[in-house]
């Protein structure tokens, strides 16, 4: 891997690709998005992999339906392109992050021991199954957003115990399949320091097994100021000396409403991620401009992480544009995660792509960062 990365999640992309959506590089010659984002320096791919993302009539619950065989499917389109990947399990059969971790339906009745063995082994098969590919992923991480836990209840803040043994077991089923990747444990708020120290302090007191790199998530609408990112990243590579990497980031290039775009004007959707309200705490503007300008800053800010350990940045769908049938999950899906749904695309107001499918200014930015 390069000592500084430049990464994009792709993990809505074959499902977009799947409804039409069409793109076009900064010169508007049409071109897969994967090609068009390598060209312009993207060189680390992230992937999410949901265990079991249908209902039990097999209706899919959308969102990019993340099974194994859609990761393995773009892992090697990744691949034929020379570029490296990272594996994000979520050990859920659809979304997670620091407000849900739901278990999967097939592991629903099971002991806090038979979670642990369960997470071995389906991170033991599915890294053995990319293995034979040729298609082993760079990082792995273990879990997603897990400030408050995993796996709920057995595995929620604050039953650390649990946790650690649940986070232990799929770092050992890396170490025994994929030696050489890189084990990440991500969490969200990544402006927030002491949340930082207090959960590591947590982990570490519990006897947490070792792993290689940080993952945070840093929205700038909701998780403080570049400050304060800047702030966590050095007193984290001061106290653990690990690799960092903000494994989530994304702002805006507009407050356009694409409802439209997705055949969804007038009809209930969830919101917006980056509103005009939220936009008020970005110190740029949702701009073309404004995005350039954000992304510029804030590798600038990493870049600045003592000891190279600040390693890069991961932009959260870029290429999710608006267009029917794509969004965030159908109504199997959102039920299944026991929260309102259908809904659409909320993020398609962030990606590097416009509503048309066109490369934005910010592409041109990145092989200078």
């Amino acid at each position: 891997m390069k000592a500084f990365l430049r990464g994009a999640d792709l993990s809505s992309l074959p499902e977009a690709e799947a409804c039409g959506a069409r793109f076009f590089d900064r010169d508007g010659r049409e071109d897969d998005a994967l090609r068009i984002l390598a060209r312009h320096g993207v060189d680390l791919v992230r992937l999410r992999l949901w265990h079991d993302p249908y209902s039990e009539s097999g209706e899919p619950y959308g969102g990019g339906t993340c099974d194994l065989p859609c990761v393995t499917q773009m892992a090697r389109r990744v691949r034929a392109l020379g570029l490296d990947w990272m594996l994000s399990f979520h050990y859920s059969d659809f979304w997670v992050d620091p407000g849900k971790q739901t278990i999967p339906k097939a592991w629903r009745l099971f002991s806090p021991a038979e979670l642990q063995q369960a997470v071995y082994d389906y991170t033991s098969a599915v890294l053995t199954a990319l293995r034979a590919e040729g298609l082993s992923p760079a990082i792995v991480g273990v879990g997603n957003e897990i400030t408050n836990g995993l796996l709920w209840p057995h595995g929620q803040v604050p039953h650390w115990e649990n946790l650690v043994r649940f986070v232990g077991a799929g770092i050992r089923a890396v170490r025994e399949t994929t030696p050489e990747a890189k084990v990440l444990l991500h969490l969200d708020n990544g402006g927030n320091a002491a949340l930082y120290r207090d959960w590591f302090d947590h982990y570490f007191a519990q006897g947490g097994e070792d792993f290689d790199w940080i993952g945070l998530s840093y929205y700038p609408y909701w998780h403080g100021s570049l400050a304060d990112l800047e702030g966590n990243l050095q007193a984290l590579a001061a106290r653990h000396g690990k690799s960092l990497l903000v494994t989530e980031t994304s702002a805006g290039f507009t407050l356009e409403d694409y409802a439209a775009h997705e055949g969804l004007a007038g009809k209930p959707r969830r919101g917006m991620a980056a509103t005009a309200e939220r936009a008020s705490a970005v110190p740029f503007p949702m701009t073309e401009e404004g995005q350039r300008r954000y992304l510029t800053e804030l590798a600038a800010r990493i870049r600045r992480t003592p000891d190279g350990l600040g390693r890069g940045f991961i932009w959260w769908e870029p290429a999710w544009i608006p267009v029917p049938g794509s969004g965030s999950g159908g109504t199997a899906g959102w039920a299944y995660a026991g929260e309102p749904g259908p809904g659409g695309n909320e993020w398609a107001n962030q990606a590097w792509f416009d509503y048309e499918g066109r490369a934005l200014p910010v592409l041109d930015t990145l092989p200078d960062l």
